[in-house]
């Protein structure tokens, strides 16, 4: 364009439109340009404040600025910025030609098309807003969130002072090992397996049986002075449940926290260090558990983990279908069979193993709907790396870390994870409506 020359909105200022009435009326070109290249507006986006401007323009700003802010007044927006559809239509119905023009010269600017598409990818990164919801936090939550939050922390500090401070708890997924009970402790476990204990305890606790002895009794040394436990059903269960507790209070605290959130945030991962460096210990009970044979299939559960033969074929097979497509499955699978053991702590690994499986499938899609399947190599990259980083900053730090901590995060990934879950759950599927509508 020469200098001097007017521009395309120049032109047009003036120009007859008719109304409403049939009467035509002078259009003021100010009504319609943008406030940033003070031209015929191009897909007009309106902003909190009441200032239009091109997409495109607004994009630019964006790129150059990374502030989510108006131009004009800065102001900041809240959400993500929409086209004005209202306003678009109606100077494509004024100006056709002017705004072809203007098209055309924007497709040429490569600046322009670069800054439009990373402004619309992070616009779909945003979380929409659901309708009627009020005013938004831009940071993402709200007041339920808010209050949510702060009720879940309240409730996991208590639980981990309860942890802390018990003497006498029963049902708990991580146990005291039994090398380390004390005589007392010893003498409350036999109370718990029943009132004909009564006849023995004091026995017991005349000797001192702290848990390092009780694991080296014999059915024979039970039958004999000074326990004279002389009824044999009673020796049978006294062993069975030694025999039990043992398999639970064989999980070290820290493996424990460990793999409950390595099991959440990288499940697939987590199995592949279990198989080279807990092979024996954990991932043989766990192959078993999850992938009987099927004459093991009604062996009872303490069966399948002191089951140390090496896995067939097709428990090979069945796992590796599992672990390559569905590896929270196999979480729940494994939480299944202890119903009968942890009946609440299993139901809340299971809903939460459903909720992270229905989030792994929002990932892949949003990432196949994004054509960008072919970053996955890189992305297992990074989150290899962020997980190697996690776990060896938590091993350097885990003997230093107090033990209250310890609990409330055991607690937080336990019981209140699947919470937080659901709230995500609900978020993709707002979106993916958005999405289609």
């Amino acid at each position: 364009m020469e200098v001097g020359a007017p521009s395309p909105a120049e032109r047009l200022d003036g120009q007859a439109a008719p109304s409403s009435t049939g009467v035509s009326r002078r259009i003021s070109v100010s009504e319609f340009s943008c406030h940033c290249c003070y031209d015929i507006l191009i897909d007009p986006t309106t902003l909190n404040c009441g200032h239009s401007f091109c997409r495109h323009c607004l994009a630019l700003w964006w790129a150059a600025s990374k502030k989510n802010e108006c131009p004009e007044c800065r102001e900041k927006w809240e959400g993500f910025p929409k086209v004005n559809i209202l306003l678009r239509d109606a100077i494509e119905k004024l100006f056709p030609d002017a705004i072809e023009q203007r098209k055309e010269d924007i497709q040429q600017n490569p600046d322009a098309s670069d800054s439009l598409a990373a402004f619309q990818k992070y616009g779909t990164e945003q979380t929409p807003a659901a309708p009627n919801m009020g005013r938004i936090n831009p940071r993402g939550g709200g007041f339920f969130s808010g209050v949510l939050t702060a009720l879940t922390c309240v409730a996991v500090v208590l639980l981990g002072y309860h942890w802390s401070s018990r003497e006498l708890e029963d049902d708990l997924l991580v146990h005291k090992p039994v090398a380390k009970w004390t005589a007392e402790e010893v003498i409350h476990w036999l109370e718990q397996l029943g009132p004909w204990t009564s006849l023995y305890k004091e026995r017991f606790l005349l000797e001192r049986v702290n848990g390092r002895l009780l694991l080296t009794l014999t059915d024979e040394d039970f039958a004999k002075a000074p326990y004279h436990v002389e009824n044999g059903s009673h020796r049978k269960a006294i062993l069975m449940e030694l025999e039990r507790v043992k398999t639970l209070g064989a999980v070290h605290p820290g493996k424990s926290l460990f793999l409950l959130y390595a099991l959440k945030s990288s499940p697939r991962l987590t199995m592949l260090y279990l198989y080279l460096f807990d092979y024996t210990d954990v991932f043989l009970p766990f192959i078993h558990t999850i992938c009987p044979v099927q004459e093991e299939e009604f062996e009872d559960i303490i069966a399948k983990l002191l089951d140390l033969k090496e896995p067939a074929w097709k428990q090979w097979q069945e796992f590796s279908i599992k672990y390559f497509f569905l590896p929270y499955q196999l979480v729940a699978e494994f939480a299944w069979d202890w119903l009968a053991v942890h009946y609440w702590t299993s139901r809340f690994i299971i809903v939460n193993a459903m909720l992270l499986s229905v989030l792994e499938l929002f990932s892949f899609w949003r990432l196949w709907s994004r054509r960008e399947l072919k970053t996955i190599p890189h992305r297992m990259w990074s989150h290899f790396w962020k997980v190697s980083t996690q776990g060896f900053l938590m091993a350097i730090f885990w003997p230093v870390i107090p033990q209250f901590v310890c609990n409330c995060l055991f607690y937080w990934a336990l019981y209140f994870n699947p919470v937080i879950n659901i709230d995500l759950v609900v978020k993709e599927v707002r979106r993916l409506e958005t999405q289609v509508h």
